[in-house]
């Protein structure tokens, strides 16, 4: 089986390999000059790092220059990591399971963006760590979304509750918490719309879940999570404000970091919205879901580590 650093090395490749490209390498070269530092720079805009971050690994890697000549491609490597890593710092997310009842994950986000996968990996990762997950699909508006969550489940032998294309989401939702807790199911994640007619009806929509969810349990649901696409880079920054302010999030999922080059972003996202992030979508298998973290993810992208 793979190792966790594993999977994020190969799920960060392409941006890792997409700083190489752009500085020929940089972080094994054996001495850097002036242009090389120009170099990173273009490097960690292109993926997607942001400004503020890019200037604070440009500034340090710059001071360590002017004082050591001899500076060293993993030298450099070392500085972007020690920044991202400060920068980074708070960011990881992790669920605390409520006893006695259910813990209720929620999903939410944009169609396309993987929310229901992720729902089906989240699922099976909860089950091959022991706990007794069930999974819901609430996408009632997408009919392909309840079949593909019940494909998922059969194949991953995991418990689900699904309506009918076009039946009220949030009777879905109060059906499954009846049903996870008769069952005795210690998980419940939920799947939900990611469109309607409106911007507004959607999130009418998650809001009357979440209040369906509420008459069986005043804390539910116990996690909000917005399942943003990492492909999107930045512009994933805007709709996680939108959904964080219309909704309200306890934090991130990441998905599809191994089809972009554009691994920086969740740091710009981390930044401007200091939500956590959970978890990490390193590809279609049900194990390439991953908790997300700081170190990892770092070490991935700087080559920092080796993996043992």
């Amino acid at each position: 089986m793979l190792s966790i650093f594993k999977k994020f090395k190969d799920g960060l490749a392409k941006s890792a390999k997409n700083i190489a490209e752009k500085t020929g390498g940089i972080f094994s070269r054996k001495k850097l000059d002036a242009s090389s530092i120009e170099e990173l720079e273009e490097a960690l805009f292109a993926s997607d790092f942001g400004y503020e971050t890019t200037e604070e690994i440009i500034e340090e890697t710059q001071k360590a220059y002017k004082k050591d000549k001899d500076l060293r491609g993993k030298d450099v490597a070392g500085i972007g990591a020690s920044v991202l890593k400060r920068v980074l710092g708070g960011s990881e997310g992790r669920i605390q399971f409520v006893d006695g009842s259910p813990t209720v994950i929620c999903l939410i986000g944009v169609n396309g963006s993987g929310k229901t996968t992720t729902t089906a990996k989240l699922g099976y990762q909860y089950k091959q760590d022991g706990r007794n997950p069930m999974v819901a699909a609430c996408d009632t508006f997408r009919a392909a979304a309840i079949e593909q969550l019940k494909e998922w489940s059969s194949r991953l032998g995991l418990d689900i509750i699904a309506g009918q294309h076009g039946a009220d989401s949030a009777a879905v939702a109060f059906d499954a918490y009846q049903a996870a807790k008769a069952r005795g199911h210690d998980t419940l994640i939920i799947d939900t719309a990611g469109r309607l007619h409106t911007k507004s009806n959607l999130m009418d929509e998650l809001s009357k879940i979440r209040r369906v969810l509420q008459k069986h349990d005043e804390a539910a649901p116990h996690y909000s999570l917005l399942v943003v696409d990492g492909s999107l880079g930045s512009n994933s920054i805007e709709q996680a404000r939108v959904f964080n302010e219309k909704f309200g999030l306890d934090g991130l999922v990441v998905t599809k970091l191994d089809g972009t080059s554009r691994g920086g972003a969740l740091v710009g996202i981390y930044r401007e919205l200091k939500l956590p992030i959970f978890f990490l979508g390193f590809g279609e298998k049900p194990e390439d879901l991953q908790e997300y973290r700081v170190d990892n993810y770092v070490d991935a992208i700087f080559g920092t580590e080796e993996d043992e």
